[in-house]
């Protein structure tokens, strides 16, 4: 695949990860209800997904509820919900022209029989695509999905020393996708929310002070910029270290 002609970079991601967090803040400070912030958050992600498609990004992974948000007030849980099928509903066939396959992880357990169609309808209709994997955490946990994972190893009766690393990661929501190479998280919050735990262990971190509905296209291109700045060792050293030790 040739480089896009507005790529201003020469290293890319090939899977961004996305904590969208601050939609309640960025209401918060304008006067405006909490859901308003939620809205303006959906709005944002459709552009960061056009935008992901014109940067060639391949992999696009975003935090949209966990399984610890049902905490929140019924109102706000209720309201959410209905801006996924709402998105689900509006986006549906500008994905499928865009070229996005559309795909879930987490528990199906809690989500209502509407969304839940919605969203297989979604990914029914999109998923001959490959131009971006576009992929929404809904009722989605870190620790969750491990559980979850461990459990279906277990049902399979693997003796012990058959399991390795790649038998957890074939068993977890994300079995086949490449782990993110770089992880977002907006609005300052220096954590990361039980999200994509397995996955992240050598993903490149970016903390942004930015609310997820500021965060638009030039926010992205810097953040991948930054990410091609850093160098990826995996645990080991780069050739340009070896070559030092060496001659050293």
């Amino acid at each position: 695949m040739g480089k896009p002609k507005d790529q201003p970079f020469e290293k890319i991601p090939q899977h961004i990860a996305i904590i969208m967090d601050g939609n309640g803040r960025w209401a918060k400070a304008r006067l405006l209800p909490r859901m308003a912030g939620h809205r303006a958050g959906a709005e944002r992600l459709r552009n960061i997904v056009r935008a992901c498609t014109d940067l060639g990004v391949r992999y696009l992974t975003v935090y949209a509820f966990s399984t610890e948000n049902w905490k929140r007030p019924a109102d706000e849980v209720n309201g959410l919900m209905n801006i996924f099928m709402d998105f689900l509903d509006k986006e549906t066939p500008e994905l499928l022209k865009e070229g996005v396959q559309v795909r879930h992880i987490g528990s199906k357990k809690e989500l209502s029989d509407a969304l839940l169609a919605k969203l297989q309808a979604c990914i029914e209709t999109t998923k001959n695509n490959d131009r971006l994997i576009f992929t929404l955490a809904i009722n989605y946990g870190g620790r969750d999905e491990i559980v979850h994972a461990v459990q279906e190893i277990v049902q399979q009766g693997l003796p012990a020393d058959a399991i390795t690393d790649k038998t957890i990661s074939d068993h977890l929501y994300t079995a086949g996708m490449p782990d993110p190479d770089l992880v977002i998280r907006t609005s300052g919050e220096l954590r990361i929310s039980n999200f994509l735990i397995w996955q992240s262990a050598y993903s490149e971190w970016l903390f942004t002070k930015t609310y997820w509905p500021d965060f638009n296209k030039n926010k992205l291109k810097e953040a991948i910029l930054d990410y091609g700045t850093r160098s990826r060792r995996f645990g080991g050293r780069t050739k340009k270290e070896e070559e030092e030790a060496y001659n050293g």
